[in-house]
């Protein structure tokens, strides 16, 4: 049993500042009532996503070139032939610290942070990164610090029309066929909390695509956890795998029980 030491008191023969230490039946119960909290706080969460789904969208009229490995592109091109496509502008061009060996410190955490875009592509959206470095600095940048996202070359004003003509931020875009809609935008402390599959698919305008979101009707819904797959795995309109269908299904039989047990 772990003894209670008060705020201030010696524990381990140090003066620890901080939380109380608490028997494992306290520290238990103190959890619970943070965890009500906790979930308070995802719902709200889902809550604030179902919102961005409804957001009005704005036509990209114009026509914007980017500059990549393979020569120019378009912003179209950006999308990978996929529906949807989140834009970084990451600081990295002359002037900024590190230049021209790296990139900004803060863009290089963003960019560290990024899970494997395999997950994101499945779920047909393209995660792009763009800065004002020449595409041959970019390219030596990505080999050098171990990046495989698609990263290019700014070549005219496309920065500056999207609110990010200096620092960073992500903006997201959909499709209609050849059609380009602007959806959402985030920069500032908002791009500290981008990196994972999850935190993408909740800022686009299509969310996560799963059957228990609040998403406008007729948006692409499966159910989840059934279209997860192994980074090396996924196949285009393939069915999912019935033996992880039916382990999936195990799983989420077993967390309802839980809950419902921790409620009674």
């Amino acid at each position: 049993m772990i003894t209670s030491v008060s705020n201030g008191q010696k524990a381990g023969g140090r003066t620890r500042n901080g939380p109380d230490v608490l028997s494992k039946a306290d520290w238990q119960d103190a959890w619970e009532q943070l965890l009500v909290k906790e979930k308070a706080h995802m719902r709200a969460g889902d809550a604030l996503a179902a919102e961005r789904r409804r957001m009005p969208w704005m036509a990209v009229d114009k026509d914007y070139v980017f500059e990549g490995p393979a020569g120019k592109v378009s912003l179209l091109d950006l999308f990978e032939g996929r529906r949807q496509l989140i834009v970084y502008r990451a600081f990295f061009e002359p002037g900024v610290f590190g230049w021209p060996d790296q990139a900004c410190r803060g863009c290089s955490l963003v960019a560290d942070q990024v899970s494997h875009l395999a997950h994101l592509n499945a779920r047909d959206t393209t995660l792009a990164y763009v800065s004002r470095a020449p595409s041959a600095d970019i390219e030596r940048l990505k080999a050098r610090m171990g990046w495989n996202i698609p990263w290019y070359s700014i070549t005219d004003g496309f920065d500056a029309d999207f609110g990010v003509d200096e620092w960073h931020g992500h903006n997201v875009f959909i499709r209609d066929g050849d059609r380009i809609f602007r959806t959402h935008f985030i920069n500032n402390r908002g791009d500290e909390a981008l990196g994972t599959v999850w935190s993408y698919l909740d800022i686009t305008p299509l969310g996560r695509q799963e059957s228990w979101e609040d998403s406008p009707e007729g948006y692409p819904q499966t159910a989840p956890y059934k279209w997860w797959n192994w980074h090396d795995s996924y196949e285009p309109g393939a069915a999912p795998d019935q033996r992880w269908v039916e382990v999936s299904d195990a799983g989420e039989a077993a967390m309802r029980r839980a809950s419902e047990g921790a409620q009674q």
